[in-house]
């Protein structure tokens, strides 16, 4: 008699679980609107935070000297980035983040915004119809018109013969939507005036014959930052992210927002650590600072630092 109970208790079992697996019964099982509201939410926070913290060990993992920098300025100057919409991978060059050696707290990491950072900033403010810099190489230049910002000039047409043309100047521009035009060209060597005048690394790259800094490694991309910088500082409208990036770039980043600025010293250059000036007046965007390190071969994973950003994301 239990046997035949079992039994009975086992088929009727088996049945309800084949009518609560039929589809049509399982569309009328559902959450409620909010648990579902909440659920997603959770799972689309869970892994926005899974890929910024592997983007932020990705760029760490490509700079060895970054990994001894203390977790918190790394976290803090990843934030900022993220928050921008930006990257931190070096290869695309929107923002870097840049080992620093501050007497007071150790080694930091430094926000320092690139030039295709501007370059999105700018274009995702939905204000330029047109944004561009340019090298001009010698030969190409016919003429310029600082006074009514007209330039006339003969690109070269092979891009390989381009490439290895000197270069003698620097051409930005920009439009707006509703048609105003701002234009500006620098010679090189008012770039190079620059760059050693708000660059004390730079300066000691050249006394010393040495080629630390990013200004020595790649100054195109730098005069490109400079001429953007210069253009849309003085001439453009900046939007509430622009100005935030403008503000903070080549900044430390604290835990609670706020910056400060560093500057190593001339007998602590290497060529993992990039260094530069601090910026003459921080209110005024006039200025320019070093960006970025050079993409180094991946070493292994920083595990520690992994686990720390996580924490600092999800809490204990």
């Amino acid at each position: 008699m239990a046997v035949q109970n079992s039994l009975a208790k086992q088929k009727k079992s088996n049945g309800l679980t084949a009518y609560l697996t039929q589809d049509a019964v399982k569309n009328q099982i559902t959450m409620p609107k909010a648990v579902k509201q909440v659920f997603w939410r959770i799972l689309i926070f869970y892994i926005a935070t899974m890929i910024i913290i592997s983007s932020i060990v990705s760029a760490v993992n490509t700079n060895q000297e970054l990994q001894s920098c203390t977790n918190q300025s790394i976290l803090s100057a990843a934030l900022l980035g993220n928050s921008l919409g930006l990257s931190p991978s070096p290869q695309l060059g929107q923002y870097y983040m840049v080992p620093f050696n501050d007497k007071a707290k150790g080694k930091v990491a430094q926000f320092q915004l690139g030039y295709k950072g501007y370059l999105q900033l700018a274009m995702r403010s939905g204000q330029y119809k047109k944004l561009n810099v340019l090298a001009i190489k010698n030969g190409e230049l016919v003429r310029y018109d600082p006074l009514n910002e007209e330039i006339e000039v003969n690109l070269i047409e092979d891009d390989t013969v381009r490439e290895n043309t000197e270069t003698i100047g620097y051409y930005a521009m920009f439009e707006y939507t509703n048609g105003f035009k701002k234009t500006l060209y620098w010679s090189k060597k008012k770039m190079e005036e620059h760059a050693l005048k708000y660059s004390q690394a730079y300066a000691a790259d050249k006394r010393k014959g040495t080629a630390w800094t990013f200004w020595a490694k790649d100054f195109d991309s730098m005069a490109y930052k400079t001429m953007l910088r210069q253009l849309i500082s003085k001439w453009g409208i900046m939007s509430i992210d622009m100005m935030t990036a403008f503000d903070k770039d080549m900044a430390v980043i604290n835990q609670d927002g706020s910056s400060y600025y560093v500057d190593n010293q001339e007998d602590e250059i290497n060529e993992d650590t990039v260094i530069d000036a601090v910026p003459d007046d921080v209110g005024e965007y006039s200025t320019e600072q070093e960006e970025g390190n050079e993409v180094k071969e991946e070493p292994e994973a920083n595990t520690t630092a992994k686990d720390d950003i996580q924490n600092s994301l999800f809490g204990d």
